[in-house]
């Protein structure tokens, strides 16, 4: 048996025989437990820390746009070059 950090819940660890498992419905409120103990350890980004943040991602998204249109112009020559336009 392990117990577990966040919960102090003891769980069965892996490799253990012999030992009982907790029953279905003890399993479920140990998981939402941990979740709830996971969820205490969430940071919320101050308001400069999230500009920066959306920043980048704007950014970010702006840089692939350009690139995803500039492979779609040289295919787009490429396939005029290559199949001539259609009259």
């Amino acid at each position: 048996m392990v117990q577990d950090a966040a919960g102090g819940e003891i769980v069965a660890a892996n490799g253990t025989s012999g030992e009982k498992r907790p029953n279905f419905f003890a399993r479920i409120v140990i998981f939402f437990r941990q979740v709830v103990a996971e969820l205490r350890k969430v940071v919320t980004p101050t308001r400069s820390e999230l500009m920066k943040f959306t920043a980048v991602v704007l950014g970010f998204v702006v840089i692939m746009m350009g690139f995803v249109y500039g492979l779609d112009y040289v295919f787009s020559w490429v396939a005029t070059v290559v199949f001539g336009v259609p009259r």
